[in-house]
Parts: structure tokens; C-alpha cells; sequence
């Protein structure tokens, strides 16, 4: 028998959920504590699985069934997790993360709804080639912004930077591609990229491809240069925020005769 890894009748291969386990509504945060965190911002929360870098917990919010599920660092491991999220039932997903800036005028604390993301990671060219772009769905994306404006947030929306290496990026001087790293980043900046991350732009090819409602909220929380961050107690208050946005937008997309008061 050929081997089918998004096979429903067994739990999924990596995040170890089976129909029934999963919300159609996903928060997908990076790290597994952030994943436990919004578990207890949820009303009824279970633990359903943990294996590798996914933790999945569900969980109600305002009486509407949310899962989280966290998906490690980078593209590759995001993509597993949203095929195996998607065979089992979810059908919106959102991206809560954390993200650097791109330029000196986006400033640690502030908080980037993205519009679309540049695509320099390879997970997303296994998928569809690179000409097509990483866009989020539009709906979703008016609603991260409303949600986060309604409690107060320094928000901004525009196009996100994915990549798939941390430190070449933080430091490329050391690196024998360094030339061709600043320049890349000097034109994303000059393009009017707000901040960089790892996991956005194949969030939104795998949303285009499979027909997924798709967004991401990230909090900045380094400056352009790294020599500023958030203290821990900030960044942490901040994600608590960013958590409690999307569980917002998500209320709000699915809420009957709210669509022509957004724009």
C-alpha cells in the first residue's frame, strides 16, 4: 500500500491530530509555549498533541471554536503543519508571530498586519514558481487590522520579508553572499517592506493553492538595525496582544453585516 501521509483514517504524521481534533480556525504561532499561551487565553482549552516542534491545542473564544497549533521555525515546518491542519478540517488560518524591522521608521512595539510577503525562501517554490505572488486573503487581512486598532495597537499594514536563515540575514558581513544580501535587503527596504520574518509567504501560497482564508500579525520586536529590542516583559505583554487581535479577527470575519464598514 502506498504510503499517504495526509491520510485522515490514522493521526497526521507530524502534528499527530485526527479529524474532529482541529477548529476550522487555526492560530499559528512559532514557538510551543506561545502555543500554550493561547490555549489559556481560550475558554475550555485541551491539549490535544505534542510531537516535534507542533503543539495543538483547542479551545473556544466568545463561543467559537479556535485551535492553535505551533509550527517551529522556518517555511518547511510551517508547510507541514498547515497540509496536515488542512486535511483534518481547518480552513482559516493566521500567523502570530514575531518579526524584525525592516526599516528605522518601523520601531520595536509596533505590530505588522501583512498585505503580502516577499518570497525568499524556498518552501513556497516547491509549490508554484516564484513569479507568483505571497498574498494574504483580503477579508482576513481588513479584520487583523480593525481587531488590532480596536484594542489600542500600533499597527501597520504592508509587505512582510520571509526568509529561511536567521543569522546570515543578522549578520552577513561574515558570510561569502554578503554583497548580495544587502543589496536584496537594501531594495525590499527601498520597495517598502516594514519587517522580516520566517513563515509568512508560504502561509499565503499554501492559502491561494488549497483555497484558505489567510493572515499574519506579527509584533516587531527588534529594531531595523538589531540594536534595539523589546525587554522580555515587553515582548511578551505585546504577543498576549498580537494573540488576542487575531482571536478578534476571527470573530469578526465570520460576523454577519460587518463587511462594507471596513475599508
Amino acid at each position: 500500500m502506498r504510503f499517504d501521509p495526509l491520510s485522515t483514517d490514522k493521526p497526521q504524521h507530524h502534528i499527530r491530530c485526527l479529524p474532529g481534533d482541529v477548529a476550522d480556525k487555526v492560530l499559528l504561532p512559532g514557538d510551543p509555549k506561545r502555543a500554550e499561551r493561547t490555549a489559556e487565553l481560550l475558554d475550555d482549552a485541551r491539549h490535544i498533541a505534542t510531537n516535534r516542534e507542533y503543539a495543538t491545542y483547542t479551545g473556544t473564544y466568545r463561543g467559537m471554536p479556535v485551535s492553535v497549533t505551533s509550527t517551529g521555525i522556518g517555511c518547511p515546518s510551517a508547510a507541514i503543519a498547515i497540509e496536515e491542519l488542512v486535511s483534518v478540517g481547518a480552513r482559516t488560518l493566521i500567523r502570530t508571530g514575531t518579526s524584525g524591522s525592516m526599516t528605522p521608521d518601523v520601531l520595536p512595539g509596533e505590530v505588522i498586519v501583512g498585505t503580502a510577503a516577499i518570497r525568499e525562501e524556498g518552501t513556497g517554490t516547491s509549490y508554484i514558481p516564484i513569479e507568483y505572488p505571497a498574498v494574504a486573503d483580503l477579508d482576513m487581512t481588513i479584520c487583523l487590522r480593525d481587531a488590532a486598532r480596536g484594542l489600542g495597537l500600533p499597527v501597520r499594514s504592508g509587505v512582510l520579508h520571509s526568509k529561511d536563515s536567521f543569522y546570515s540575514h543578522r549578520t552577513p558581513d561574515r558570510v561569502p553572499v554578503a554583497q548580495e544580501l544587502l543589496g536584496k535587503r537594501a531594495a525590499w527596504r527601498a520597495g517598502g517592506a516594514l519587517a522580516s520574518e520566517m513563515e509568512t509567504s508560504t502561509l499565503f501560497i499554501l492559502g491561494s493553492m488549497l483555497r484558505l482564508r489567510t493572515g499574519s500579525i506579527c509584533m516587531v520586536a527588534s529594531s531595523h538595525d538589531a540594536a534595539t529590542r523589546l525587554t522580555p516583559a515587553e515582548a511578551e505583554a505585546l504577543v498576549d496582544q498580537v494573540i488576542i487581535a487575531a482571536l478578534d479577527a476571527l470573530v469578526l470575519v465570520d460576523t454577519p453585516g460587518e463587511e462594507g464598514e471596513r475599508g
